[in-house]
């Protein structure tokens, strides 16, 4: 099927008191518009159009960002006046040439709708019978929503709008207008130029369609969906954290269906473009950000947030924040461990409590157990990294990079200066500073000579 989606994201979500864009705003980690975008293209949609207007410089950064390689085209265009809904979809059709076959009108702070969803709704127009239908849903609160006057068919005859409804027509009327539409694409374009802005706040409604279509003898209906939160929109802080909570619910109730362990579903937070592999344990106050991957038989948690990072099988992350990094199998981290991006860390590897590891490979079986800096590194397997040791990458102009070896043991408190070499099965005594290259097999020793001075201290307080 042929559908074009045009999301309108041109609008000034004043209601949302900030200086940033509506869909912009994150849910679950990703910004809102992405949501309804990605859903399109999961839809088979064969291009997606978002009309931009408000902070379009911004909203145009964060479609390059995530659509510059996507293989549906996703296009941006600008609505340099905000002359109403009707204006922004005729824009879109001037700009992209859009003429024929399935257009679907979607809010870009409709994050919730789904692509089977939206594929159906496509396809209501698709063969022809109906020249337009506008998405309905049946919310608990239909307060804001506007109401459709049916006919016995199930034709539109009337929307009205929650300020014009009657006491009687808000109690009686239930099916609501979510404010999205699907066109006959022919017919959209062929009469989208007769809305008009004849009204008090001078803008063009693209609501008018329908009776436009109706008086040019073509059919209106409805898109019923059971679901009425895929028709939640976001217009306030407020209802972002109503739909964030909807969203973490749908996702955590779909990974527990799929093996996944929740201690408490509320307080795990997991995007949806991550995976979480079976008899995965999911602590509270877990975060998973961006595009995760985390295999079978992991413990999430508690107090770990994961951006970009892929786990593999049988790992433990207690207190961990990582971003952008590759744990491998049966490692164990944290608690309170940093893993900055370029971390790699090998199967069998132990990162322990304070440490921080930046670019830097972690090799089988090493172990960086409390209080460490590792940057710029190339561990290799069975190391061990005695407590409060550093490698010294930075030389106040430029970032160097630190070598050690298979089985090399590294004494507690020992700073390593960049660039540095240090051999297999090396020994670093304590507290020393190595500077210079240690070849395979030595022990390495910098200190300065132990002082000891008797009886100082009855001497020091004689002179005090």
């Amino acid at each position: 099927m042929d559908a074009t989606a045009i999301v309108l994201a041109a609008g000034e979500g004043t209601r949302m008191k900030s200086n940033h864009a509506k869909v912009s705003h994150k849910i679950l980690g990703k910004p809102m518009i992405q949501w309804v975008v990605d859903a399109a293209i999961a839809a088979d949609c064969a291009r997606v159009v978002v009309v931009v207007g408000s902070h379009a410089d911004e909203v145009r950064a964060l479609l390059d960002a995530a659509y510059t390689d996507s293989q549906v085209p996703v296009e941006a265009v600008e609505q340099a006046e905000r002359l109403g809904t009707g204006h922004a979809v005729r824009v879109a059709l001037d700009a992209c040439g859009i003429s024929a076959g399935p257009v679907v009108i979607l809010n870009g702070d409709l994050p919730l709708v789904r692509p089977e969803t939206i594929a159906q709704f496509a396809a209501s127009v698709a063969d022809g019978s109906t020249a337009a239908t506008i998405f309905t849903c049946t919310p608990p609160d239909p307060f804001g929503f506007g109401r459709l006057v049916l006919d016995e068919t199930g034709a539109v005859i009337r929307n009205i709008e929650q300020k014009d409804c009657t006491p009687e027509q808000a109690a009686t009327l239930t099916e609501c207008n979510a404010g999205c539409y699907a066109f006959d694409g022919e017919l959209l374009a062929r009469y989208i130029g007769e809305v008009g802005c004849e009204n008090a706040q001078h803008e063009c409604y693209l609501p008018d369609m329908m009776e436009i279509l109706r008086e040019h003898g073509h059919r209106v209906s409805i898109f019923h969906v059971d679901d009425y939160r895929e028709g939640l929109g976001v217009n306030s802080r407020a209802q972002l954290a109503q739909i964030t909570a909807i969203a973490r619910d749908r996702i955590n109730d779909r990974l527990m269906a799929e093996g996944v362990t929740f201690i408490d579903p509320t307080q795990a937070w997991i995007s949806p473009d991550s995976t979480i592999g079976r008899d995965t344990v999911v602590w509270p106050q877990t975060h998973l950000i961006g595009a995760c991957t985390v295999g079978e038989d992991c413990q999430l948690g508690p107090n770990t947030r994961l951006t970009n990072v892929r786990v593999g099988n049988a790992c433990t992350l207690d207190e961990v924040v990582g971003i952008d990094v590759t744990l491998e199998n049966t490692i164990s981290c944290g608690p309170r461990a940093y893993l900055r991006p370029g971390t790699h860390v090998l199967d069998g590897a132990h990162v322990g409590t304070h440490v921080e590891i930046k670019n830097s490979t972690i090799g089988e079986g090493s172990k960086v157990p409390h209080l460490s800096y590792i940057g710029d590194t190339q561990m290799g397997a069975g190391v061990n990294i005695g407590a409060g040791s550093i490698t010294c990458n930075y030389d106040g102009k430029r970032k160097n990079r630190t070598t050690i070896g298979d089985r090399a043991f590294i004494g507690s408190d020992t700073m390593m200066v960049a660039p540095v070499n240090i051999g297999d099965d090396v020994i670093v005594g304590a507290s020393s500073c190595i500077t210079k290259d240690v070849p395979d097999g030595a022990l390495a020793l910098e200190r300065s000579q132990q002082r000891i001075i008797e009886g100082y201290t009855a001497a020091r307080r004689a002179r005090q």
